[in-house]
């Protein structure tokens, strides 16, 4: 069944909405939560989390591309998970790892927390991907923005874990480098 359809099947309030939502995007769903959330039962209830915020969105909401559409509600919920379960703890899952990549390009700032300061930041890093090239976009998104391994990456995108590795590290030295013209970071 296309995207449409599915959509338009939200709008008719048919439960087969969620049936086949999860027949095609289950999956795609799955990988997000796991690679945050690093459990198999967290992650599972995550995506079934996500299918009932996507049966409250639509309607109003009338997405164009669902995908995107449903994969941000994914990774916010397995988000605010991961923050509740990990409140004291540090647990599984590539997050952590990637957290800690991330970790090094934005350190040194005092004003992380301000909103003014996080859209500064939002607005840097989209003007910095507007600039790479579609492979680099793809392969900084899976692993920044989905928290994808390092390893599928690297098998999806048919290259080495070493290539994966040495790109995504000049792209982090990249972004900071924007970062810090901006006055963002030390």
């Amino acid at each position: 069944m296309d995207d449409v359809s599915i959509v338009q099947l939200f709008w008719n309030r048919s439960e087969k909405a969620i049936s086949e939502v999860a027949k095609k995007y289950g999956r795609f769903c799955m990988t997000i939560a796991r690679n945050i959330l690093g459990n198999p039962e967290d992650s599972e209830e995550c995506v079934n989390d996500a299918y009932l915020s996507l049966w409250n969105t639509i309607p109003p909401k009338k997405p164009s591309v669902l995908p995107p559409f449903l994969g941000r509600i994914t990774r916010n919920l397995a988000l605010n998970l991961y923050k509740k379960n990990h409140a004291e703890k540090r647990g599984g899952g590539e997050f952590p790892l990637v957290l800690e990549e991330l970790s090094e390009v934005i350190a040194g700032s005092d004003s992380a927390d301000s909103d003014l300061y996080k859209k500064e930041i939002m607005r840097v890093v989209s003007a910095f991907l507007a600039e790479l090239t579609p492979e680099k976009r793809k392969l900084f998104v899976r692993r920044f923005w989905y928290a994808d391994s390092v390893k599928n990456i690297a098998h999806q995108m048919k290259m080495t874990e070493n290539n994966v590795s040495v790109t995504l590290n000049r792209l982090r030295t990249q972004l900071r480098e924007k970062l810090q013209e901006g006055g963002l970071v030390s």
